[in-house]
């Protein structure tokens, strides 16, 4: 009995010292796997979730002060009934999980050990049997010597765990178990080698042959069988190979750029999986450290499981300068166990992780900037409507029935283009490449969306995606149609009163006297002198918008 007691005594010890030591290097990803088990449909305990965190905490540093407390036989009493109480709720709880299919993974043993529920069950049955012999023979629990160390052991022991929490938490766990390692290439990790095994199911049909059910088992197949079909329900008979990472996707407005960033040489992942809940001393350091990366020639992208006023709300908030991708938010939760959190990346292989606590650790040497890739298929549709916009503008002479015909070409135009906003934002040189980048520009400028597009139009200026001129010249227009001044002079206007008697202009504008000033500085090469010549063939001639109007009246057109 003797031998068996301490059997007993040195397996649970070492069981709950490896337990409790792998937990308590990730304590953020077992407040996860808590959170899970306080969740709706599992304990129904949602109460618990705020405080997940602190109780992973206290339950990891317990489960090793045991360990310890039961290899020096100190406290026997207390460290038997700590145990028995500990196996048999976690006991309940793996059983629960596994018989009712709640929670896939118990997180016994972090991610250096994944277990199913059932090798999870099992696991605490034989520690139950064994805590249960150390119960009812105590007595065979000798303490070791010195007796008198065992307290301070035990107090160091505490301490020492509670400053290793500590460590963990302000950076990222010491040793990562994770699929998602420093040193793993993503695309490798969610590749599905050749001749895995793949799943197999049954299906099975449920129909109603003349007034009777009857069920039918397939493979898959429709059954051919004579009956009114009522409902089919698939079972797994045998799991398939499962690539260490699949639920990995970087997503945005419905469109996978996945495998594009994945292949950018020098890549920066900002790791936020919820906005809200993120650090906002966090979001200084990474404004910092990407915009150093920027200016080194990294790509930099944020990914979040956040909704889109979420992203807009902290971009404007911190003055972030790179674009939030969407992805799952337990991915996000696995990859870092920092919100926000900072990756770098070389052609899909995770080269660093880091804290954004320790984001000046960040190596960054100056790199090639990479060549953004050009959306072929958008670029082509894009020059096709940009011919459509200007062919019939680009003749001398235009008659009514032309004119006609462009306008409902440029109706169509403008529903396209309201189409590739939605799923693209503004399509910029970046995207569809210098030249084809003006496609949008011209069909909005001929449109009358231009009010509910210019701010579009200037984000796009302000990016580089679209020459400022171009964005000051729909402003101009803008103004001009709401009869106010414009600002850079770039538009101008023809007044008929008779074959004879035609006045053309540059429509007033604002502060005149320093107009050649600001169009030399947003990028234009003309004066407004030389502009009026060449647009309208006139010398240029200042008027007020008061004088205009009356030009507008007496005009018969």
């Amino acid at each position: 009995m003797k031998t068996l007691v301490t059997f007993s005594r040195i397996f649970v010890a070492a069981l709950f010292l490896f337990s409790g030591f792998i937990k308590l290097n990730d304590p953020v990803g077992f407040s996860y796997k808590l959170q899970e088990y306080f969740g709706e449909g599992v304990l129904n305990l949602e109460f618990l979730i705020p405080y997940a965190l602190l109780i992973a905490i206290f339950l990891v540093i317990f489960e090793i002060v045991l360990g310890i407390t039961l290899l020096l036989g100190y406290l026997p009493k207390f460290t038997v009934w700590s145990l028995l109480l500990m196996i048999a709720f976690f006991t309940f709880l793996t059983f629960y999980s596994a018989y009712f299919n709640k929670v896939t993974d118990c997180g016994c043993f972090g991610d250096a050990l994944p277990l199913t529920p059932w090798e999870s069950f099992t696991k605490d049955i034989i520690l139950l049997v064994l805590i249960l012999i150390l119960f009812f023979r105590r007595k065979y629990i000798t303490p070791l010597k010195p007796f008198a160390a065992h307290k301070w052991i035990v107090f160091g022991t505490f301490t020492a765990c509670l400053a290793f929490a500590y460590y963990v938490l302000m950076h990222l766990p010491a040793f990562d178990f994770r699929a998602y390692k420093e040193g793993i290439n993503i695309q490798e990790g969610m590749e599905i080698p050749e001749g895995a095994p793949k799943a197999e199911f049954a299906y099975h049909w449920k129909f109603d042959i003349n007034g009777e059910e009857k069920v039918i088992v397939t493979s898959g197949d429709y059954p051919k069988v004579e009956g009114k079909f009522i409902e089919v329900e698939t079972k797994t008979i045998k799991e398939g190979y499962e690539p260490p990472i699949h639920d990995f996707a970087i997503e945005k407005n419905d469109t996978d750029y996945t495998t594009e960033f994945l292949e950018k040489e020098n890549l920066i992942i900002i790791v936020a999986y919820n906005l809200s809940k993120s650090e906002a001393e966090g979001f200084y350091a990474v404004k910092e450290i990407t915009n150093k990366a920027i200016s080194q020639g990294y790509d930099v992208i944020g990914l979040t499981a956040s909704t889109p006023k979420d992203i807009a709300q902290v971009q404007q908030q911190y003055d972030l300068d790179f674009d939030f991708y969407t992805t799952d938010e337990t991915a996000l939760k696995t990859i870092l166990r920092s919100n926000p959190g900072i990756v770098k990346l070389k052609k899909g292989t995770i080269v660093k992780k880091l804290h954004w606590n320790d984001a000046e650790k960040l190596n960054l040497e100056k790199v090639e900037p990479s060549k953004p890739k050009i959306n072929m298929v958008l670029k082509a549709q894009l020059d096709s409507i940009m011919k459509l916009d200007q062919s019939i503008r680009s003749s001398r002479e235009i008659s009514r029935e032309e004119w006609e015909e462009q306008q409902k070409i440029d109706s169509t135009n403008a529903i396209f283009i309201e189409e590739v906003f939605k799923k693209h934002g503004y399509p910029g040189k970046t995207l569809v490449g210098e030249g084809t980048n003006k496609a949008a520009w011209f069909v909005i400028q001929h449109s009358d969306k231009i009010g509910t597009y210019l701010p579009l139009i200037k984000e796009a200026g302000e990016k580089g995606e679209l020459d400022m001129t171009l964005v000051v010249m729909m402003e101009d227009r803008h103004l001009m149609e709401q009869g106010l001044e414009q600002i850079y002079g770039t538009q101008g206007r023809m007044f008929n009163r008779g074959s004879k008697n035609q006045i053309s202009l540059i429509w007033p504008i604002k502060d005149p006297e320093s107009v050649n000033e600001r169009r030399k500085e947003i990028g234009f090469t003309e004066t407004i002198e030389e502009r009026s010549e060449s647009l309208l063939g006139v010398p240029y001639k200042r008027y007020t918008l008061e004088e205009v109007q009356k030009l507008k009246e007496n005009s018969k057109q």
